[in-house]
C-alpha cells in the first residue's frame, strides 16, 4: 500500500470508527514530549468503548517506555515507522515485539552507498531493535548515547556487534541540505530498493525495507482483526505520515502539520499543543454513543 491518492471520506454516520491510529511527535505528545491530561482520558474512553488504539510512530520500540507510561500502557504501537509492531498494555519495561518487518543488512549498506553518491557529506546510523549505531561525524540528536561508532561497511557486516538483532531502520542525515530536497534526492537515488521518508525538521531521513511504512503495517494490523479502512481514524503531521493519512478513512492533520500531511487528509485538527488528537477523538465518542 504505497498510494498518496486521497480516497473520498466515507460519512462518519454510516461507519463506526474501531480503530484509533495516531502519531506521537508533533501530534499526540506536545512539544515537550508529555501527555495532557485531557488526552489521556480521551485514549481511556475510547479503550473504554470498544475502540483500539494503535501508536504509529518513527520511534524505536525502546524509545516507548515514557509514551506508555504517560498513556498507562494502552494499546499497541508500530514503531519504527512501521518496521515493528510492540505490545504496550504490559507498561515501562515489559513491552513485548508483536511483529518485526526488517531492513535485510545487504540492502541497508546497498542504499547508504548509493545516498553517498547522490549527496555527498551525507552520514548514517543503524536502527536494531535494541540498539543504536552511528558512523563517525553523525551527530548525536537522539535520546541515547550509541553503542557503536564505525563505518557503515562494518556496523551491517555479518560479524558486526549485535548482527543478530534485526535492522529496523537506517536513519540518514546531511549537514547542508534543505530536508525535502534531500528526501527527492533520496527518493529519486533509491527508487524502490528501500522506503524513505522523513518526520525530522532538519535533513535527518529514515529508511525502511521495501513497503514497509506506517501505512503498509497498520494495514496488516487491521486486516488480522477484520478492520477496514473505513473504520480507522488517524493523526499525523509530517511526511511519514502520508500514507496512512492517505489509507485511513478517516484522518487528521494537526494544525502544525506539514504542507504534505495536510494535503494527504481528509480533515484537519488543532494543534498538538493544543490536543488535536483529543478534541477529535471526543466527537468521535460523542457521535458513537
Amino acid at each position: 500500500m504505497t498510494s498518496a491518492t486521497r480516497r473520498p471520506e466515507t460519512p462518519a454516520s454510516t461507519v463506526p470508527t474501531r480503530l484509533i491510529a495516531t502519531d506521537l511527535d508533533g501530534t499526540l505528545l506536545h512539544d515537550d514530549k508529555t501527555v495532557s491530561a485531557r488526552t489521556i482520558a480521551a485514549l481511556a474512553a475510547a479503550e473504554q468503548a470498544g475502540i483500539e488504539v494503535f501508536f504509529v510512530t518513527g520511534r524505536p520500540a525502546r524509545w516507548m517506555d515514557v509514551v506508555s507510561d504517560h498513556v498507562h500502557g494502552h494499546g499497541l504501537a508500530i514503531c519504527g515507522n512501521g518496521a515493528a509492531v510492540v505490545d504496550l498494555h504490559g507498561g515501562p519495561g515489559a513491552h513485548r515485539f508483536v511483529k518485526v518487518r526488517e531492513l535485510a543488512p545487504d540492502i541497508a549498506l546497498d542504499v547508504i552507498q548509493l545516498l553517498r553518491a547522490a549527496a555527498p557529506g551525507t552520514v548514517c546510523a543503524v536502527e536494531r531493535t535494541f540498539g543504536l549505531h552511528l558512523e563517525p561525524g553523525y551527530p548525536l540528536m537522539h535520546m541515547e548515547p550509541p553503542e557503536i561508532v564505525s563505518p557503515a561497511e562494518k556496523l551491517l557486516a555479518k560479524d558486526a556487534l549485535d548482527a543478530d538483532q534485526p535492522v529496523l531502520k537506517v536513519l540518514a542525515f546531511h549537514p547542508e541540505m534543505d530536508p525535502d530536497d534531500f528526501l527527492t534526492v533520496a527518493r529519486t537515488a533509491i527508487g524502490t530498493r528501500a522506503n524513505v521518508t522523513r518526520s525530522s525538521p532538519s535533513a535527518l531521513l529514515e529508511i525502511s525495507g521495501p513497503g514497509v511504512s506506517k501505512a503498509s503495517t497498520l494495514e496488516l494490523c487491521c486486516a488480522e482483526r477484520g478492520i477496514a479502512p473505513e473504520e480507522v481514524a488517524a493523526f499525523g503531521d509530517m511526511p511519514n505520515d502520508v500514507e496512512m493519512l492517505t489509507w485511513a478513512g478517516r484522518s487528521y492533520a494537526m494544525g502544525n502539520a506539514h504542507p504534505a500531511a495536510v494535503a494527504a487528509a481528509s480533515g484537519r485538527t488543532a494543534p498538538n499543543n493544543e490536543d488535536g488528537v483529543a478534541i477529535v477523538i471526543e466527537r468521535i465518542l460523542a457521535e458513537q454513543l
